[in-house]
């Protein structure tokens, strides 16, 4: 199991991320929810860099922000743009992150997944689900495959 202690974020992250702009209305943020079963996807402008994330909670949260009426029009809300709802600075990880600190993250903070950053530029996602496969891995006495620099 000491071959866990080798791995490192980049080892398991998912490299093509689905990810949404600051102006993209929230309508279109859930059908990617419904779509993938995701919680939350990374926010990127338009210089690919990382400025936030927007979950199913602040979607959710969009319908109570309203002090005029008491429940908005569902169509008004899902009209509003994620740079209104989105979570600004939320943590990340970097790719060579060791997954034992991935591990102590999700645990702490009860997160699912965390955005994989690079000098501020979204490069993936590590979730639950590819530190438990690393996990496995490891306890068949699988090592990372990474070049000896360090880079995959």
């Amino acid at each position: 199991m000491n071959e866990f202690l080798d791995y490192q974020t980049q080892d398991v992250m998912t490299r093509d991320v689905v990810h949404v702009a600051p102006s993209t209305p929230l309508a279109e943020v859930e059908k990617i929810f419904e779509t993938h079963d995701f919680n939350g996807l990374p926010v990127v402008d338009d210089s690919g860099r990382f400025v936030g994330t927007v979950t199913k909670h602040d979607v959710l949260s969009a319908f109570c922000e309203d002090e005029e009426t008491v429940f908005p029009p569902y169509e008004q809300i899902m009209k509003r743009e994620v740079a209104r709802v989105m979570t600004r600075d939320p943590e990340f990880v970097w790719p060579r992150t060791p997954l034992t600190r991935v591990i102590e993250k999700l645990r702490r903070g009860r997160f699912k997944s965390f955005p994989v950053c690079d000098d501020g530029v979204l490069c993936g996602m590590v979730a639950r689900e590819d530190v438990l496969r690393a996990l496995r891995r490891a306890a068949a006495g699988e090592r990372p495959a990474r070049a000896p620099n360090g880079d995959r």
